[in-house]
């Protein structure tokens, strides 16, 4: 069973990609909308769920993301948005599209630095 469910993406559209920043931060999902939606991971509450006669190794502990907890969303891509990948200091994203195109982006501006075609 999955430990969150939200909505990444507007109805009708499709989440094609999720992935968690190294530093744990941020969550980015790509989408058929043409858009990286970057979530803040650091306001999920987390609590813990237990049976009735569960012992403290038989709780889990699950995040539950608040809504509209979405921090950027990256829109300059014209089709798809089918994958993307954090810097390893999670301060740059690239995110890949059917535009045929790849996008470098800044995080702490939301700007793309650097354009790819091919």
């Amino acid at each position: 069973a999955p430990l969150h469910r939200f909505a990444a993406h507007p109805p009708g559209s499709y989440c094609l990609c999720a992935k968690l920043s190294p530093d744990g931060r941020h969550l980015v999902t790509t989408g058929s909308d043409c858009t990286a939606r970057l979530w803040d991971t650091s306001l999920w509450q987390t609590t813990v769920q237990s049976t009735a006669h569960a012992t403290d190794k038989d709780a889990a502990s699950t995040s539950t993301p608040p809504r509209n907890n979405c921090s950027q969303t990256l829109a300059r891509h014209s089709k798809w948005v089918w994958d993307a990948v954090f810097s390893a200091d999670s301060s740059y994203l690239v995110t890949s599209s059917s535009d045929a195109t790849a996008r470098l982006w800044n995080l702490r501006t939301g700007e793309v630095v650097r354009e790819y075609t091919g």
